[in-house]
C-alpha cells in the first residue's frame, strides 16, 4: 500500500470511530430512564436481597405451616423455625437468604449431611451443609460460615447457601437429620 492511501485508511478509521462515538453518545441521552437500571423481578430462583420488609420479624410460628417435625423457612422473614414433633417451635433464628431460592413448598433434608469445613459456591469457608433443594442445578441448604458471617450473597453467582450463625449452624445440624420436612413459605 502507497503512503496516499495509509492516510486514507488512517482518516476513514478515525472519522468511523468518531460517527460511531456521536451515535453512542446521542442513544445514551436519548435513552428512557427505566432503560438504564432495569429492577429485579421476582422469581423462583432470585431472591432481591435489598433491606427486608418494614415489619418487626415474627417469633411465632407462621400459621400453615406444616403439621410434625419439620423446619420452616420463611423467604421473606429471612426466618427459620425448628419445629418438633408436637408441633412446637423449639428454636427460631434469623438467616441471610442465598442468591437462589427454591419455590415455597415441602422439601426434605435429601442429601448426606456435611459437617466438616468445606468452601460453598461463593467461596466462602462454611459448615455444617443441610441441603434440601435443587434451584438451576445448584443445591441449596442451610449452612454457616466459618468465621460466623452472614454477608448477602453476590447476586451474580449461582450460589445456594441459606448462610446462619455458627450457633444456629449447630442447632439445624443436630435437628434436620436426613428425610426431615423442610416447609419454605413465601
Amino acid at each position: 500500500m502507497s503512503r496516499g492511501s495509509s492516510g486514507i485508511v488512517a482518516g476513514l478509521t478515525a472519522a468511523a470511530l468518531v460517527a460511531v462515538g456521536v451515535l453512542a453518545f446521542q442513544a445514551s441521552a436519548n435513552a428512557p430512564d427505566n432503560l438504564a437500571a432495569p429492577k429485579p423481578k421476582a422469581s423462583a430462583t432470585a431472591t432481591e436481597h435489598a433491606k427486608p420488609k418494614e415489619k418487626s420479624r415474627p417469633a411465632a410460628l407462621p400459621a400453615h405451616s406444616g403439621t410434625g417435625k419439620r423446619v420452616v423457612y420463611s423467604l421473606e422473614d429471612r426466618r427459620v423455625w425448628l419445629v418438633d414433633a408436637d408441633g412446637k417451635a423449639t428454636r427460631t433464628f434469623e438467616v441471610m437468604p442465598s442468591a437462589l431460592n427454591p419455590l415455597p413448598g415441602t422439601y426434605q433434608v435429601n442429601t448426606p449431611r456435611s459437617g466438616a469445613p468445606t468452601k460453598g459456591s461463593d467461596g466462602v469457608m462454611i459448615e455444617h451443609v443441610v441441603r434440601f433443594a435443587m434451584v438451576d442445578d445448584v443445591a441449596v441448604g442451610f449452612s454457616a460460615a466459618v468465621d460466623g458471617s452472614m454477608e448477602s450473597p453476590d447476586p451474580t453467582l449461582k450460589a445456594g447457601g441459606v448462610r446462619m450463625s455458627r450457633a444456629d449452624g449447630n442447632a439445624m445440624w443436630d435437628f434436620a437429620l436426613v428425610g426431615t420436612k423442610v416447609v419454605v413459605l413465601p
